[in-house]
This record gives C-alpha cells, sequence and structure tokens, in this order.
C-alpha cells in the first residue's frame, strides 16, 4: 500500500510540479530529508512512530528502515514539488494551500494508523502531535523557501521542543 501511496505522490508530481524550477525547490528537499534522517538517527531504538507494510510488496517493504528511504526519496521530493511549486499568491490562497496539505497528511496518516495499520505510533506520539507536527513542516517548508536561516532556527527551536516533551532515554539514544 505505501508503494501505491507513494507511486500517487509522485504520478501527480510528475503531472502537476514546478519541475522546470527543480533547483529553486533543491535546498527545501534536502532541508526535509534531512530533518527525516535526523528524527531516524536520534529515535533509532525510541521510536515515535514507525512504519511497516501490510499489504502489497511485503518482500520489498520488510522493515521501517526501507519505507522510510523510499518515503524520503520519492514522497518528499514529490510532496516539495506540488507544494511549493504551485504555492499561491494571495493570502487567502496561501492559507488554504497550507490547510490542504497539513489536511492532506494528517488524514492519510489517520487511515494509515487505524484502518490499514501502516503505521503505529509509540511513546505518546499521537494524531493530534501528528496533526501539529503538521503544521509546523508545512509552514517551516515555505519559512525555509524564503528564508532558509530563519527555518534552521526555528526547527532547533521546535527539536529542543519535542525532544523535551518526548525526552529519549540517553541509553537509547544512538
Amino acid at each position: 500500500m505505501l508503494i501505491l501511496y507513494v507511486a500517487v505522490f509522485l504520478l501527480a508530481a510528475i503531472i502537476w510540479g514546478d519541475w522546470r524550477s527543480w533547483r529553486l525547490y533543491y535546498s527545501t528537499i534536502l532541508f526535509f530529508i534531512v530533518g527525516d534522517l535526523l528524527k531516524n538517527f536520534l529515535f533509532y531504538n525510541y521510536w515515535m512512530w514507525s512504519y511497516q507494510e501490510t499489504m502489497f510488496a511485503k518482500n520489498i517493504l520488510r522493515n521501517h528502515t526501507i519505507i522510510s528511504i523510499i518515503i524520503m526519496f520519492i514522497g518528499y521530493p514529490s510532496t516539495i514539488f506540488l507544494y511549493l511549486g504551485r504555492f499561491p499568491k494571495s493570502k487567502w490562497k496561501q492559507a488554504g494551500w497550507v490547510s490542504f496539505w497539513i489536511f492532506l497528511y494528517s488524514i492519510l496518516e489517520y487511515i494509515n494508523l487505524h484502518y490499514l495499520n501502516l503505521i503505529n505510533h509509540y511513546h505518546g506520539w499521537s494524531m493530534t502531535w501528528s496533526v501539529l507536527f503538521n503544521i509546523v513542516m508545512f509552514n517551516m517548508f515555505r519559512i525555509h523557501f524564503k528564508n532558509p536561516l530563519l527555518a534552521w532556527g526555528l526547527s532547533i527551536i521546535w527539536i529542543v521542543f519535542l525532544l523535551n516533551r518526548f525526552p529519549i532515554p540517553l541509553e537509547r539514544m544512538r
């Protein structure tokens, strides 16, 4: 099923993404990937959530790491090409566009958590935290696109907040 999700995001990016301006989005794609790599590194032995394949391609998508890598290198660039590549000019449309992406990511996670069993939450993580995370994440992408240093600074504050809210026992940290 996760292969299907990634394929749909890739197809949408191919059709509607702004590929001609890929250089403009490249650093934000890397920002997205680095953030997820950092999360996977810090929380390697103490997950807040993990992915698993329960339907199609179980032999290929054997564990969280493989799934995460596929999402990072196909799903995330596709998201950025669509999200930033079609970002509206007017403030009202921008608010709607950001809200659409927050809703899309949140509803997909909800379905995967409660109906398809493709994701699991641990250690106090919940859908409420996922929605809050998506709010911060999609706003951070736009900030990063406009002002990368500000986005890195705000991301450090966000990471410190999350590490205080969800402390990793030192013996579990890699």
